[in-house]
Formats: structure tokens, C-alpha cells, sequence
């Protein structure tokens, strides 16, 4: 498997994005979900063909060329067999999330989550005029799964949705086939709505199975619309491109009526770049998350040598670890003393839900070079407590 290499310190640090400006140089930043691997040669070659022919104007009529590369990559990669129709496209996931939720629910409806969990869930239901009801996920002896029964409890107490995070951020938790089967008969016998944001599938690891949502059942198919980008695997959050999806008629004509400037603020370069990436992208996605578990493997190494009082389960999706500090002494927030004392950037666990007390999260969507560095400066500053 040849592996696809991160960039160079020194030229990421000219890069102009979030992740490499909002800390000094002296911090190494390891918490937004953005990777420091090179854009994808089909992706480039597409926004520099753009760019020559001065293509940057408003979005046109594709004639459903976006649906039929998501529907081409999804059937190679996850053998799901998505009609191209029932694929539209917007500005990014949390559009899709919004979007879809405020056409499905009544101002003021529940809406579950189940935490610890991406953390703009917290807001984005809000902004659709729900109320956030959480089913924390259920610790089990391999890590956690989906908690049914709280579920099924929110939704008895009124709840009339489900905001799904599959593969689950930022456990890297990918949910069986069973459990979201599970979830879709929970969720019709009430007679609810999911809305599944996947936008982490396509770097669901090689020791994993991605189940799409609305798969596992008729009713799931019948009650779901999928968010999914290319944005998180190919690194293109800024070009701004994601993509409502369904598989009925039912909710096929939910995003349809939807108003027009949802699907024209997409992004011309956002959807060339998408296209490009999901129809010429696969040999560069296996080499990322080929590299990706590398650093996997690498983490668990340097955690046991050098923090062995740091817990963590290797993620099976994504690039992101979810750290476990609370035996080495860091305090309920322990990002506030990685940054201050270690100067390195993690994602705050509490922001994550209360669950997500004593934990952080690590961007391991680096080189092994700058992943070694981070956990070297962290286990200089802080000794760890000892085991009770």
C-alpha cells in the first residue's frame, strides 16, 4: 500500500487556515478536525483547470453529475446502491444536519443525541428550533455502542428525532449494522426521524465496516436523510460542498422543497473539487488512511511508553483519538493544561458533553514526526498520578 505522507512542519505552518492560525507558532495544533496531508492530485488538477478556464461563478445545473460520483463511490467503497436523485447538494454538513432537521420537526420538538459527541450537535439544534435531549452512548467491555434503551426513553418522553453521528466523532466508534438495525426499529415504532451525519465514513479504517444508515432497514430508508461530504477525508471543509442523501420518496421530497438558495450556495469550486474526488480519489484515500493507521498503531505505542496512565481505545474511523486523562491527574478539562504547559492544541473533552470530563481530543492526521513531538511535549510537563 503505497502511503500518502504529510506535509512538511515548516509548510503547513504557511497554510492560512483555522488549525495553523489560531495558535503562535511555538503551539503544535492537534485539535481541529483538519489533516496536514497534500490535496489529492484529481482534486488539484480539477481547481487548477477551474481556475484557468476562470470558472468561478455561481453554481449551475450539473444534470446530477455530483449524485452519480457520490452513487459510483458509495457502491465501490460501501456496496450501497444510491439513486443519484435522491442526492443534493449544499455548503457543508452542518447545513444538511440544520436544514434537514427544520424541515422535519415542529419548533420545539426534541431532538436526541447521544454524547460525547461532536459539539456543534449542541447548537445546530437549536438554530433548527429543536431542544437537545441526550442518550449518552452505553459503555461496554470493547468501548461503547448505542444506548437503545435511553433512546427509546427520550422518544417515549416526546423526542421526535435523532441527530446520529455513524462513524461516531470523536470516539472513531463505528456503529454495527446491528445496532443501527436496532435504532431504525426504535425509532419507527415511534414514529421518528434520523438524520445520520456520515461525514466520516469515507475514512472508516481497514479493520472496520461502514453501514450506511439508511440501509439496515426499510423503515430507516423511509424515516433518514444522510449528510455526507468529501470535505473530512479529502480535506476540503474550506471549499464547501456537502450533500443531503436519501433513498425514499418520502424523504426525497422533503429536500426538494426545500428553498432553492439551500442547494445555490454550494460552492462551484466545492462541488469540482467533489466530484474529482469521489470519481478519482480511492488510490489516494487508501493511501491516507493506510498512513492514518500507522499513527493509530504509533499513539498506542507512545501512550504505554510514555503516558501509560492515559487510556484511549484505537479509533476504526476518522483520524481523531479520544484520550482518557483522568488517572494522570489533568484535571476535568485537560486541554487548558496541554496548551499552557505542553503548548500543544487538543479539542476539550467537556465540550463534547459532560462525558467528556477528563478526556481530550488528538488530530492524529499528521506525520509520525509531529505526532511523537506532541506526546514527547506532554509527557514532559505532567506526571502523571498514580493508579488507585
Amino acid at each position: 500500500m503505497h502511503r500518502v505522507a504529510a506535509q512538511r512542519l515548516e509548510l503547513l505552518r504557511t497554510r492560512t487556515s483555522e488549525k495553523w492560525t489560531a495558535y503562535p507558532p511555538d503551539v503544535l495544533p492537534m485539535f481541529v478536525a483538519e489533516s496536514d496531508f497534500p490535496l489529492a492530485e484529481p482534486v488539484a488538477s480539477a481547481l487548477h483547470r477551474a481556475i484557468e478556464r476562470s470558472d468561478t461563478g455561481y453554481i449551475g445545473d450539473d444534470h446530477g453529475a455530483t449524485g452519480r460520483a457520490f452513487a459510483a463511490f458509495a457502491d465501490r467503497r460501501w456496496g450501497w446502491r444510491v439513486d443519484p436523485s435522491g442526492v443534493r447538494t449544499t455548503t457543508d454538513v452542518s447545513v444538511v444536519i440544520v436544514e434537514a432537521l427544520r424541515a422535519l420537526i415542529a419548533p420545539g420538538d426534541g431532538v436526541v443525541i447521544t454524547p460525547p459527541v461532536y459539539p456543534p450537535f449542541f447548537d445546530l439544534i437549536p438554530e433548527a428550533g429543536g431542544r437537545v435531549v441526550e442518550a449518552p452512548l452505553a459503555p461496554t467491555r470493547g468501548g461503547h455502542e448505542l444506548d437503545l434503551e435511553a433512546i427509546d426513553r427520550a422518544l417515549t418522553d416526546g423526542a421526535r428525532a435523532v441527530l446520529l453521528c455513524n462513524p461516531h466523532n470523536p470516539l472513531g466508534l463505528v456503529h454495527s449494522r446491528d445496532a443501527l438495525a436496532g435504532l431504525s426499529e426504535v425509532v419507527d415504532r415511534h414514529g421518528a426521524v434520523v438524520v445520520s451525519d456520515e461525514i466520516h465514513a469515507p475514512l472508516t479504517h481497514t479493520d472496520a465496516s461502514f453501514t450506511p444508515y439508511l440501509t439496515v432497514s426499510d423503515a430507516a430508508a423511509r424515516h433518514a436523510i444522510a449528510a455526507h461530504s468529501a470535505s473530512k477525508a479529502f480535506n476540503l471543509a474550506g471549499l464547501k460542498c456537502a450533500m443531503f442523501v436519501t433513498a425514499s420518496a418520502r424523504m426525497t421530497e422533503v429536500v426538494r422543497r426545500l428553498p432553492a438558495e439551500v442547494e445555490e450556495r454550494t460552492s462551484i469550486f466545492g462541488r469540482i473539487a467533489t466530484s474529482a474526488a469521489l470519481e478519482r480519489g480511492d488510490a489516494w484515500l487508501d493511501g491516507v488512511i493506510a498512513s492514518i493507521e500507522d499513527n493509530r498503531r504509533l499513539l498506542a505505542l507512545l501512550l504505554e511508553e510514555r503516558m501509560p496512565a492515559v487510556r484511549h481505545r484505537e479509533p476504526k474511523a476518522s483520524y481523531l483519538a479520544w484520550l482518557d486523562m483522568r488517572e494522570a491527574g489533568w484535571g476535568d478539562d485537560p486541554a487548558t493544561v496541554a496548551l499552557e504547559r505542553a503548548r500543544v492544541a487538543v479539542s476539550s473533552g467537556p465540550a463534547f458533553g459532560r462525558e467528556g470530563a477528563g478526556f481530550v481530543r488528538l488530530n492524529i492526521g499528521c506525520s509520525p514526526e509531529v505526532l511523537t513531538e506532541a506526546i514527547d511535549r506532554l509527557a514532559r510537563v505532567a506526571p502523571e498520578a498514580p493508579r488507585a
